[in-house]
């Protein structure tokens, strides 16, 4: 349709100008959300990469493949089964409305706009890539041992069991939505980071340290082969967070946009740095390992609290959360957990932090959220940490959770895959 509009400026003639009719400013709003959505939702995919090169930087030559396999078939995986099943629980609809488990049946739901202007398809598709983010954490963090249809096992059971109810729960209308005042996680300290975490955990107790981590009272480091490769992929994931933190405003307004996203990055620079001086504290020399998962820490973080926070609370919850995942560090090697990425320090140590951080900082700071913060800490962690204890036991004794200690040694490229990620090097070496 073609509009006329007579303009007329002082001193001149009336001038007629013909356009065509402009579309309504809802439509171009919602269109607007919708494909900030989808941006947000590739930039999470992208974290993928962030986590296999992180992973594989950090772990030994000998077992690149196997790391960067377990990275690559999770979002498969992920994919296919949140879509078939993990969204239907996570989002069942109002008749579900505060309840503690609800199922919206089989396949995704017609594709249709919700109730703030978003197509129901684009919040599957960003949902499904959180779900890959918390199942990839456990991947880091049973490195080098476990075997690899053991660990296909657990991804399946935790995107079906784990992380869609807990998602139901905060997100998908549940009863911890319905707390007075509501527990508050904006874009998943607790629903992605501290599930990831948890079963992390579980894992890690489960499978056990490496071979010759722990000898007696002494902790005998095992260096990653490659830090380029790892610091490659912390800049990839925060790179992501953008899309993470981002797109959990559910809308593109500039103005929350833009702040959450400051936040974001002010919390990791301050976290990496806090890091950096406390590893050159308790260990007489500045690790880099440690700031990059400083970094990451800080990430963490503040995603829980990166909608309510200031400028100034967003760099003093990154700088605690540094402090805390390198402490965290040195309290599990102390008790012979062996992480070799990092993961629970970083995703369940700082996402508890950051989630609490909620009750003490920004707009909805006080004793009564901190305590509803709390507890559902508590409750998530007794659910994510209880069932993926159950899940690893259950594997174990019907397929066996461990490679064999010569396996081990040979490593997981070789004796799971039958090839190596750098031929001209590893072959030879134990």
């Amino acid at each position: 349709m073609i509009t006329t509009q007579t303009l007329t400026q002082p001193g001149s003639q009336s001038v007629q100008i013909s356009s065509p009719v402009s579309e309504p400013a809802q439509v171009i709003a919602q269109t607007a959300d919708n494909l900030w959505v989808l941006v947000a939702a590739i930039l999470v995919f992208g974290m993928n990469l962030g986590f296999a090169c992180l992973e594989t930087g950090l772990t030994r030559a000998k077992n690149a493949t196997n790391v960067l396999f377990k990275n690559t078939v999770t979002p498969l995986i992920s994919l296919l089964i949140f879509g078939f099943c993990g969204y239907g629980i996570m989002y069942p609809g109002e008749a579900s409305s505060g309840q503690i488990l609800g199922f919206g049946g089989f396949g995704l739901i017609e594709n249709e706009l919700n109730s703030v202007g978003i197509a129901s398809w684009s919040v599957f598709l960003f949902q499904a890539m959180f779900a890959a983010t918390a199942v990839t954490i456990v991947s880091g963090a049973v490195a080098e041992r476990i075997r690899l249809k053991s660990y296909l096992f657990f991804s399946v059971l935790m995107v079906v069991f784990i992380y869609p109810v807990v998602g139901m729960w905060i997100w998908g209308d549940g009863w911890m939505a319905h707390f007075l005042p509501p527990f508050h996680d904006f874009a998943g300290s607790t629903v992605v980071h501290s599930v990831g975490g948890w079963a992390a955990l579980a894992g890690i107790i489960m499978v056990g340290p490496r071979f010759g981590k722990y000898v007696g009272k002494r902790i005998l480091p095992i260096q990653g082969h490659n830090l380029t490769l790892a610091t490659i992929g912390v800049f990839v994931l925060w790179f992501g967070w953008f899309g993470f933190n981002g797109g959990s405003v559910g809308s593109a307004d500039p103005l929350k946009v833009s702040s959450v996203l400051v936040n974001t990055c002010l919390s990791a620079s301050a976290a990496g740095l806090s890091a950096m001086f406390t590893s050159w504290l308790f260990t007489s020399k500045p690790d880099h390992t440690m700031m990059l998962n400083g970094i990451l820490a800080g990430l963490v973080s503040v995603t829980a609290s990166a909608d309510q926070v200031s400028f100034y609370e967003s760099a003093l919850i990154g700088f605690v959360g540094g402090i805390l995942v390198v402490l965290s560090v040195l309290f599990l090697d102390k008790r012979k957990l062996d992480d070799p990425v990092g993961a629970v320090p970083v995703h369940l140590t700082t996402g508890i932090w950051g989630t609490l951080a909620v009750g003490i900082f920004g707009s909805l700071a006080g004793w009564h959220q901190f305590g509803v913060q709390l507890t559902g800490i508590f409750i998530v962690g007794i659910y994510a940490f209880g069932l993926s204890l159950l899940f690893f036991y259950l594997i174990g004794k019907f397929s066996g959770l461990r490679v064999s200690v010569s396996d081990e040694f040979d490593g997981l490229d070789l004796r799971e895959h039958g090839l190596s990620a750098y031929p001209e090097f590893t072959l030879n070496q134990r």
